[in-house]
């Protein structure tokens, strides 16, 4: 039976092997956009490991080796909204441990720079960055202690002397090899991990796993109608339904098969181009990374043909049941209500989370809360659109009277799960697209916004935690530097407070203001002013350097003079500069240089790690967008040829009795134009409905429309959807001729 089926299956002439090859290749583009995406997941998992070592330096971390300790103490830096991480070091002994990556551990006044931080050194002035590194560059660290070909990250060489007083350091006896349980602050790695990890994988496979399916399902289908057919004269001569099933099954298994191995290469022709692509907004991937699984691989190798060997056997469910139903056209039964049980279900399961008033109180309780939420409104969508489709049809059947719209309408709604078909993985990409860019762009506008000065970005130089002295007296020679940068507007003070001047006796917290000079004060306008005729002002220490500006705001004046002021410890430097890289990096070189142990960081750089947190999920997004709407495309040009195909002997009848071709090219049109629209309507709606859901329950956030940007790229979507379908009406004047009529 398979050997006749094989046989079956291309004895058809040209067009059982133009059948045969559109199959394969469609699903060839689904197998190779979905093992780029296992790969990429398995990528992140990899560059993870490779970061473990970073966690050296955690407390938490319980040590496994004996042997020379070495002094670790790993730190944070900038440049240019880059994220720099530095790792100071300092062996006792000949056996203290070595860094991977690393031949040696660099000795006092030598540092290791990887091979991104190394470059930009060298392209960058050594009073902007090079400066902030003692000594020479005595080699570069390898693949093997780096997540990216992008990561900057130095291993300094420096004397235990040098170490021991800086915030955080430790001696340790051994390199990290997992990650400590608990990290606080302590943990320098970029990791995905956890509930990101869960929540990203989740994200691809409901957005990307739908429209891979629904796009195998539908090319599967190609010349249905033909073949439903054929099995169903088998069946009145005798056929059983198994052996039906058998044929139907080994047909679309082969080709799906085949297009599995095709999509293999694809596959390996991408990963070059897949490994530039940032899965999660922060770097780059080493192509060595992209690698599947053997689970993964078999996964696919089986999985692919079985699921379209199992569409193609409910594709012809009539056949096994009625092949005389199939040979004469029997109507099918139209959807019913219920289907929309689905998609209440997911919008109301979100909602609960909103009229109860609570969310779950840990990242693995948010997940399992929301992401079933949205699975549920998106299977909801495939689920409903039949529905959805024949009410449209019959709406619109009830106000018109052209034949072209009258026939396109009256068979959408005589046979509506077809006409939805060809625009599902459509709609489901635009459901994730609008649910991504609101959700995204909602948060950014509530938080990713820095409100500080566009043109005169600060640089800060800030003590320990942000409130222990930094110094007792700044150097005047230091100042006077900092001074002459071009492009410094400014310095401030900001110095301690421990008598608590101008601290507000009805104030319960217990930390006093910070004490600044008004003469300092007037040079960095961007953060307050001082009352008239003042010496020096009370400020909000924590106020002073938020990334809000303030210029309008007047700072109460403090009873203390301005020789006395100098005299007390400096907490922090403030320095306002024209916002120009080289201004601020200078700036950052020069007070870095001066406190080792210190941070200076610019008000954009405050709101780094939650721009580079946004920045990872609008990637996600784009790369979800990227990947769902070619999908989504491909399966409605391969929707709307397999309807011509299969209706071609009808049309044929039409255009010998006299309906001219355009007539039935506005059929075509319409009948995919209009569950298009009606339904993407629905899904862009549902999209906003479930995000306004999420926000307001998760962070009591109110919806933020998306901006043009959004609308122009749905309007562009849409467009070239219409210009897909458009491009398969010629075909119809090709497959309708009288030969056609005569061997339908």
């Amino acid at each position: 039976m398979i050997a006749f089926a094989l046989r079956l299956a291309v004895s058809g002439g040209r067009e059982a092997v133009a059948r045969l090859a559109m199959i394969a290749a469609a699903v060839a583009i689904g197998v190779g956009l979905l093992l780029s995406t296992f790969a990429s997941m398995n990528a992140v998992e990899r560059t993870n490991q490779r970061q473990v070592w970073l966690d050296t330096g955690a407390a938490s971390r319980t040590e496994q080796a004996s042997g020379d300790p070495l002094w670790w103490w790993a730190h944070g830096d900038y440049y240019d909204g880059k994220s720099l991480t530095e790792v100071d070091v300092a062996a006792t002994g000949p056996n203290s441990p070595v860094p991977p990556g690393l031949t040696h551990l660099p000795a006092p006044g030598e540092y290791y720079a990887s091979p991104a931080l190394a470059k930009l050194i060298r392209d960058t002035p050594a009073d902007q960055l090079g400066d902030r590194f003692p000594g020479r560059l005595t080699g570069t660290i390898g693949d093997a202690a780096l997540a990216s070909p992008d990561s900057l990250i130095a291993v300094i060489g420096r004397a235990p002397a040098q170490i021991k007083g800086a915030p955080g350091a430790r001696a340790v006896t051994s390199i990290a090899g997992t990650r400590p349980p608990i990290c606080d602050n302590e943990c320098w790695d970029n990791a995905v991990r956890g509930d990101a990890m869960t929540l990203i994988s989740s994200v691809v496979a409901g957005a990307l796993i739908f429209p891979v399916l629904i796009f195998i399902a539908t090319a599967t289908r190609l010349s249905a109608a033909t073949r439903e057919q054929r099995y169903a004269a088998m069946r009145l001569v005798g056929a059983t339904p198994r052996q039906v099933s058998v044929l139907s099954a080994v047909e679309s298994a082969l080709a799906a098969a085949a297009g599995t191995m095709i999509g293999f290469g694809l596959y390996a022709a991408l990963r070059p181009l897949v490994a530039t692509v940032p899965l999660t907004g922060q770097q780059r991937f080493f192509l060595s990374d992209l690698t599947l699984s053997i689970p993964q691989a078999l996964g696919v190798v089986v999985g692919v043909p079985v699921a379209a060997a199992i569409a193609a056997r409910l594709a012809l469910r009539r056949v096994t049941v009625s092949p005389l139903g199939v040979t004469r056209r029997v109507t099918p039964r139209p959807p019913r209500a219920w289907r929309l049980i689905p998609l209440l279900a997911g919008l109301a399961e979100l909602a609960y989370f909103v009229f109860a008033g609570r969310r779950p109180a840990t990242g693995n309780g948010q997940t399992a809360a929301y992401l079933p939420g949205f699975l549920v409104v998106m299977l909801g969508l495939v689920i409903a659109g039949p529905w959805l489709t024949m009410t449209a049809a019959r709406a619109v059947a009830r106000r018109t009277r052209r034949p072209a719209a009258l026939i396109a309408v009256r068979r959408l709604a005589d046979d509506p799960k077809a006409g939805f078909r060809a625009v599902s993985g459509l709609v489901l990409a635009l459901f994730v697209t609008t649910a991504t860019v609101s959700i995204i762009g909602t948060i950014n506008d509530h938080r990713g916004t820095l409100g500080g000065d566009r043109q005169t970005r600060t640089v800060v130089e800030d003590g320990g935690d942000g409130r222990a002295p930094l110094a007792g007296a700044i150097p005047a020679q230091l100042l006077t530097e900092v001074r002459a940068i071009p492009g410094v507007r400014g310095v401030a003070l900001v110095h301690a407070n421990p008598d608590g001047i101008g601290k507000d006796p009805t104030d319960p917290l217990p930390e006093a203001p910070a004490l600044v000079s008004c003469s300092d004060l007037a040079q960095t306008p961007m953060v307050g002013r001082c009352p008239t005729g003042a010496r020096a002002t009370a400020v909000d220490f924590y106020a002073f350097v938020s990334l809000q500006s303030r210029p309008s705001h007047q700072w109460p004046a403090a009873a203390i003079s301005t020789a006395a002021l100098a005299r007390l410890p400096v907490q922090m430097v403030y320095v306002a500069t024209d916002g120009s890289t080289a201004a601020v990096e200078r700036v950052r070189t020069l007070l870095t240089t001066a406190y080792p142990h210190q941070q200076a960081r610019t008000v954009g750089d405050w709101g780094t790690d939650l721009q580079q947190q946004l920045a990872g999920w609008r990637q996600l997004a784009n790369v979800v967008l990227l990947t769902t709407l070619p999908i989504a495309g491909c399966s409605l040009a391969v929707s709307v040829v397999a309807g011509l195909t299969d209706r071609r002997r009808p049309f044929a009848l039409l255009r010998l009795t006299g309906a001219p071709l355009r007539l039935l090219q506005w059929v075509i049109g319409l009948e995919s134009t209009l569950p298009l629209l009606a339904v993407a309507a629905i899904s862009i709606g549902t999209a906003f409905a479930a995000s306004a859901l999420f926000l307001k329950s998760q962070m009591h956030y109110d919806l933020v429309s998306p901006g043009a940007a959004y609308y122009a790229l749905v309007a562009l979507g849409l467009v070239a959807s219409l210009g897909i379908i458009a491009s398969t009406l010629p075909l119809l004047k090709r497959i309708t001729g009288p030969g056609a009529a005569r061997n339908g």
